[in-house]
């Protein structure tokens, strides 16, 4: 277990503050047959035939990349994995080669000028995810459960920590993206990962799955600039 402690000499990190983890305690590990055996069965059965199927749209996506702005494909960044381990992320590339290198969107005064035309598209659509059905197969990642938050979102790691929700597997979707995805406040989405955690099983990840579809078909709530811009805008508004 890990708590964050405020520090105003340490580099603000991706959550947009200074700090750092100190460790409290050991992590309580998840157990069940389902967490240990059905769940990775359903990630690699999933994962497998989703690469399978999906295979031209894959292909259609990575060709429409190039032609956008030609460079890689893929996009390969460290996060926050089972139990606080880093992985490498696979993600479509939607910023553009010119974009400055390991800084977070959200933390760009202009996220918009570095989105390529595709990369707007797909990042609406969750197409840009596609990619971590990799991660998945691999067994790095599961099909549903909390998204991998970065190396340094020392924050959100710490308040996941509260609910335990950082001792399971990281997901490509999860409850707090059905739930509200960018518009949440960080510690919304932590408690929610939380409530996930608790529930983890096989009609919770239903449920996850399901109410998934409708956000790789249309969302409203993917705004560029981080967790919470939706609630900073409609401030403004109110102004």
């Amino acid at each position: 277990m890990v708590d964050f402690i405020y520090d105003d000499t340490d580099k603000e990190n991706a959550d947009g503050v200074k700090g750092h983890l100190i460790a409290t305690g050991n992590a309580k590990p998840k157990k069940g047959l389902y967490i240990s055996i059905f769940k990775r069965i359903i990630d690699i059965v999933l994962s497998f035939g989703g690469i399978v199927v999906l295979s031209p749209i894959l292909l259609g996506l990575c060709i429409a990349i190039l032609i956008d702005d030609p460079g890689p494909v893929l996009f390969l960044q460290k996060r926050v994995g089972k139990n606080k381990r880093f992985f490498k992320l696979h993600k479509f590339r939607s910023m553009k080669m010119s974009t400055p290198h390991d800084v977070p969107t959200h933390m760009f005064d202009n996220p918009e000028q570095y989105i390529t035309k595709v990369g707007k598209w797909i990042r609406a659509h969750s197409l840009d995810e596609l990619p971590q059905l990799w991660d998945i197969f691999i067994g790095n990642m599961s099909v549903i459960g909390p998204r991998p938050a970065l190396w340094n979102q020392d924050l959100l790691t710490s308040e996941r920590d509260k609910y335990y929700a950082n001792d399971i597997k990281p997901g490509l979707t999860g409850w707090a993206q059905i739930n509200g995805r960018d518009e949440l406040e960080l510690l919304v989405k932590a408690k929610l990962d939380g409530e996930y955690a608790e529930k983890i099983g096989l009609s919770m990840d239903i449920k996850c799955f399901l109410g998934s579809l409708g956000v790789f078909l249309k969302d409203n709530s993917v705004v560029e600039g981080g967790t919470g811009e939706m609630k900073k805008e409609e401030s403004k508004k109110d102004v």
